[in-house]
């Protein structure tokens, strides 16, 4: 009886995964970007439902650039980090947005509930003196075992292609 009430109460656990989000651990695993959820493993980008757009690829001391995860089905979770382009190095920080969890410690972001989520609004702070081009990879989860890593953020090139994205 007693180990009937153990493995149902693992098999609760790893359904729920990471409710409140990411650890941050995510951010320097083997796999960079990538759930560590047991044997589960990215699904193919032909099939990706989602998409990561962010207003823009290029920033100025204390700009903002607004990054955006929406698509055809809900999901449960993400987690985005920012790199610079010139040297992949983490770069700025995120500011704490409704069911939103900033991870200081790699400059990245993940959310903070377990609701389904039709889209997520983040917004990202470049680094006080300082200019360059950014980029935002990472990770949307539409449940525990079925999620896409390694994705990139799409950006205009131009900005006067800039679009709000709201």
């Amino acid at each position: 009886m007693v180990t009937k009430l153990f493995l149902v109460m693992v098999v609760c656990w790893v359904v729920d995964g990471f409710p409140d989000g990411a650890p941050v651990d995510a951010c320097v695993k083997d796999r960079a970007n990538q759930p560590n959820h047991g044997q589960h493993r990215t699904q193919p980008l032909s099939n990706l439902p989602y998409r990561i757009l962010a207003s823009s690829s290029s920033y100025g001391p204390n700009s903002r650039i607004t990054v955006t995860i929406e698509g055809a089905e809900p999901f449960k979770g993400f987690f985005v980090q920012a790199r610079s382009v010139e040297n992949n190095e983490w770069l700025g920080s995120w500011e704490e947005t409704p069911n939103t969890s900033p991870l200081p410690e790699c400059a990245a972001i993940t959310h903070a509930d377990p609701k389904d989520k039709v889209r997520a609004i983040l917004s990202w702070k470049a680094p006080r003196n300082s200019h360059g081009r950014v980029y935002f990879t990472g990770t949307v989860l539409k449940n525990y075992g079925t999620f896409w890593s390694n994705l990139i953020a799409e950006a205009p090139q131009d900005p006067t292609a800039l679009q709000v994205l709201f």
